[in-house]
């Protein structure tokens, strides 16, 4: 039996606006699950939702077979770490760790032994005599983790917990939380908007738009099997590139290019979309720059430089295909000078071809 079971839940505000649509979904014990997604997407709503903040609609959420929709935040053991650290600003780490546990009546000695504890695995033994304010952006959600941990609850809840964070802070607090989750063995649910932390965190992913859950699958997933435009589109960075237009004879035009769509989809999905628009699409990491040869069961490209982006371990390079725009990552050793014709090549393993109308994948 799943720890966590999503039963057709639906939220729906009193002004008529549908937030959730019939989302589904079974977490096992110990799964670190990531909700992701655009702002106004629903992901947060639906943490709300499983933290009994939010009523639910209609639709039963079940905490270990329990049906718990009636149950309120406090009965749920839920433990919940929020965006703004929430911490209490005149009370010292030590202090902020032990809180909860002081409420619930426990005795000092275990609480001290528990606060010593976590901060020992949060790297925050040195700093349990300091208030809020003398600590770091990434110090101070330790402390709102370390509070969480320490109520030994079943459930963690994250939501967009690094956004205050710069972006060295947010790596290091991402592989904190990461070994945190596997040290205590905690079922957690986490919210971001910023699908490298769903990439680097999750054991899957929920992908979410408009209230809709677009796909759940681990990372693997999602990155090589999306199954449409928007999922390809979403995860990965830079973001896959799609070319849109319309099969004439099995074929796609891609400015001097004929693409034959067989060499994506069987003849059959090429036959059945014959004179319909389609969306193809690559990702740019998977561009091979031909130098005059192309390798073979590929398929080729011919543009031109617009811009370069020297990363370092990369170069992206953006170019023109007759009024297309694409986006290539190659080896920063190759790079290109500005309004340079340049030809490449995309394995054809490595193309996808979704439906124009539906945006769905086409995979046969």
């Amino acid at each position: 039996m799943a720890y966590l079971t999503f039963k057709d839940i639906n939220k729906i505000y009193p002004n008529g606006f549908h937030a959730v649509h019939n989302f589904n979904l079974e977490v096992e014990k110990g799964e670190f699950i990531v909700f992701v997604g655009p702002s106004g997407c629903g992901k947060s709503t639906t943490l709300r939702m499983v933290a009994g903040l939010e009523n639910i609609s209609s639709g039963e959420f079940l905490i270990n077979g329990q049906r718990v929709n009636e149950k309120g935040p406090r009965e749920r053991e839920i433990a919940m770490v929020f965006q703004s650290y929430a911490l209490y600003p005149h009370m010292s780490v030590y202090d902020n760790l032990a809180f909860g546990r002081t409420l619930q009546g426990v005795d000092e000695d275990v609480i001290e032994q528990k606060v010593m504890k976590t901060a020992k695995i949060l790297g925050l033994t040195e700093y349990l005599d300091r208030k809020p304010r003398a600590l770091s952006g990434g110090q101070r959600q330790r402390v709102a983790v370390g509070r969480a941990i320490i109520r030994k609850v079943g459930v963690f809840l994250m939501d967009e917990p690094l956004s205050n964070l710069d972006a060295k802070q947010r790596v290091t607090m991402r592989s904190e939380i990461t070994q945190i989750h596997r040290q205590t063995g905690a079922t957690t649910i986490y919210v971001t908007h910023d699908q490298t932390e769903a990439m680097t965190m999750a054991d899957r992913i929920v992908v979410m738009k408009e209230g809709y859950v677009q796909q759940v699958g681990t990372p693997y997933d999602l990155y090589f099997n999306p199954v449409n435009v928007f999922v390809a589109g979403f995860i990965g960075e830079p973001p896959m590139n799609f070319i849109k237009g319309t099969v004439n004879n099995g074929c796609l035009k891609v400015g001097k290019s004929d693409v034959k769509l067989s060499m994506i989809v069987s003849e059959k999905t090429v036959a059945e979309h014959e004179g319909k628009e389609v969306f193809l699409g690559f990702r740019p990491e998977h561009a091979i720059l031909t130098k005059g040869s192309a390798p073979a069961d590929s398929i080729c490209f011919t543009g031109t430089v617009e811009l370069t982006e020297l990363l370092g371990d990369n170069t992206n390079v953006y170019i023109d295909i007759d009024g297309i725009n694409a986006i290539l990552k190659i080896d920063p050793h190759d790079t290109p000078s500005l309004d340079e014709e340049i030809g490449f090549a995309i394995p054809k393993g490595s193309a996808y071809l979704f439906d124009g109308e539906t945006e769905d994948r086409l995979t046969v």
